[in-house]
């Protein structure tokens, strides 16, 4: 893909003041409080996401055009066992909501952009990412002892898809010895690009979507850190509230936010 679309919050929180981590600190302490419920249908609304992903992609791609594209059928059948462990997620999730005597959400309908192998694969290795970014930020918000393990053995089945997949794309299958965690909200940013429409019958989730930030085209394919990228606003512009500030972006890491003009 030439762009790439990042999330305000994800990627870079765009402060008009000059940078301090407590700016940061206070949008989430603003956020909502949440139930074990929410979260449960919060993360049910993901694996909607990346068990229809998995499902489709392994419908419309067959063994074969994996191995046209570069792929061994070794990897092909570990996709269909990563393709059941979300499905299996999905069943485990609803199932613990009915128990809990809450209405489980629905499988929206999605636009995943995938048009061959190449893309569904770099796509999954985002989704993988993001998922357990996801359940690391979810887990301190989780009440229950009981929600919270199984929330930690789903963390670590997604953790080992994401490496698996990171390290078949030739990229470091750990590449930080820290994951970051994120909020519901940024979750729901990169998630919400994927997402067309959902029954009216689902829940409403306390989450909302930021404003996205699209990686300009003249980027560097591969973005190291010390690379100096452009951000673009599509649709929007960012100005300071006062019109003189200095604009800063505030990538978010597990240790806290790192600040760049």
């Amino acid at each position: 893909m030439k762009s790439t679309l990042f999330s305000v919050a994800a990627l870079a929180a765009v402060a008009a003041a000059a940078p301090a981590k407590n700016n940061l600190l206070a949008i989430r302490q603003a956020a909502p409080q949440i139930t074990d419920a929410d979260i449960l249908n919060y993360a049910l609304t993901l694996e909607h996401l990346e068990d229809k992903f998995y499902r489709e992609a392994l419908a419309n791609f067959t063994e074969s055009d994996f191995a046209a594209a570069g792929f061994d059928s070794t990897f092909y059948n570990n996709l269909k066992e990563i393709s059941s462990d979300e499905t299996t997620h999905v069943s485990f999730l609803t199932a613990a909501l009915t128990k809990a005597g809450a209405k489980p959400v629905a499988e929206c309908t999605y636009s995943f952009g995938v048009t061959d192998v190449k893309s569904f694969v770099a796509t999954s290795s985002i989704l993988e990412g993001v998922g357990v970014s996801a359940y690391l930020g979810a887990a301190a918000d989780i009440m229950s002892k009981e929600y919270l393990t199984a929330a930690g053995s789903i963390l670590t089945v997604e953790s080992r898809h994401s490496s698996y997949i990171r390290a078949t794309l030739g990229e470091s299958p750990f590449p930080s010895p820290f994951d970051v965690p994120l909020s519901l909200n940024e979750v729901y940013t990169l998630a919400a690009p994927f997402i067309v429409s959902c029954p009216d019958s689902n829940a409403k989730l306390p989450v909302k979507a930021f404003p996205m930030l699209m990686s300009s085209p003249e980027n560097p394919q591969n973005i190291t850190a010390g690379t100096k990228i452009t951000l673009l606003t599509p649709e929007y512009v960012v100005k300071p509230a006062d019109g003189t500030a200095q604009i800063y972006a505030a990538f978010i890491t597990v240790t806290g936010p790192v600040f760049t003009e």
